[in-house]
């Protein structure tokens, strides 16, 4: 039996000219791992545990370079002026039935651009696109508050919870989770004293200083397949809402549209997420497309995260509207 043949926990370092024969002739001169075992005179398993070993000592590194044909170039700026935002961060088509690991390194990509510090807060949105974006981690940032911009929902699934959202980004940045324990629509009652709730009042206080906030856009609610139960699906007013961002739903011109009881929400008020210096919206879909231009109207947002469909889409509607 050959000495690099020998099981981990017997050997656990291998010889680095052995790792790096092994690296050299796989990387540089793209032999099959078949090939260096029979040269290094090692079966084909050990040859794979001496590249791997080779990378995580960091004799090999391995660099991915974003194509010039993935930067946001001339479409991202154009959309920017059309709906009047500070950036537009586009991804390639967003495929499949997992939105994240597409949009994800968009967000990450705007977060970085924000320059935040310890102490900085980030607040989040509830909603599918925001949570998965969340599992996928968005960066390192440590000392960071992430609170949620708006209380959680009767609906079980996980992205109806902004306090999961906080939580899985927290924990993904390495920042410092603030939990809001409020529905986003509670009774009459139950809404008089949580302003007096202080554990639900340092949180809601969070929203007039937050840095940056990352937010979903919703589609018009009645064209939904799943309208949240606060929303009250025979509310005439609903007809006219294009879409809504934190529970804040708004018509075709941005301007807010009210319904029963929407004077009770628990969610950062539209003159609140104005005076967030980067609040970043995160929508992909052609029913997307007039609630992200009604939603840049009003000003919801000021920086968008979208896919290359979706932003020509918006400049087409742009354009129309």
């Amino acid at each position: 039996m050959n000495a690099a043949d020998v099981a981990p926990e017997a050997q656990p370092r291998f010889a680095p000219e052995l790792m790096y024969a092994a690296a050299q002739q796989y990387y540089m001169e793209d032999a099959t791992q078949g090939d260096i075992a029979g040269r290094l005179g090692v079966s084909r398993a050990t040859v794979s545990r001496l590249l791997t070993e080779a990378r995580r000592q960091g004799i090999v590194e391995i660099k991915v370079h974003r194509p010039a044909a993935l930067e946001d170039g001339p479409l991202a700026d154009e959309v920017a002026r059309a709906l009047g935002l500070a950036r537009v961060y586009l991804v390639p088509k967003v495929s499949g039935p997992t939105l994240g690991p597409w949009l994800a390194p968009g967000v990450t990509r705007a977060l970085a651009a924000v320059g935040l510090e310890s102490g900085d807060v980030v607040l989040v949105s509830s909603g599918t696109t925001v949570y998965e974006c969340a599992r996928e981690g968005l960066g390192q940032y440590p000392g960071v508050t992430i609170a949620p911009a708006v209380g959680g929902q009767e609906e079980p699934q996980p992205w109806f919870q902004t306090n999961e959202t906080t939580r899985i980004l927290a924990e993904r940045a390495g920042g410092v989770p603030a939990y809001l324990y409020a529905p986003a629509l509670p009774g009459p009652e139950l809404f008089y004293s949580l302003q007096h709730e202080p554990s639900v009042r340092r949180v809601m206080d969070l929203w007039a200083h937050a840095k940056c906030a990352i937010v979903g856009v919703g589609s018009a609610p009645l064209m939904r397949q799943m309208v949240p139960s606060l929303m009250p699906r025979d509310a005439e007013s609903l007809r006219q809402a294009v879409g809504d961002v934190c529970m804040r739903i708004y018509d075709r011109d941005g301007a807010p549209v009210t319904y029963p009881g929407s004077e009770r929400l628990v969610a950062a008020k539209p003159e609140e997420l104005r005076r967030i210096p980067h609040t970043i919206a995160v929508a992909v879909g052609a029913e997307k497309v007039l609630s992200i231009v009604a939603g840049a109207r009003g000003g919801y947002f000021n920086q968008l995260v979208t896919d290359t469909p979706t932003a020509e889409g918006l400049l087409a509607a742009a354009h129309q509207l």
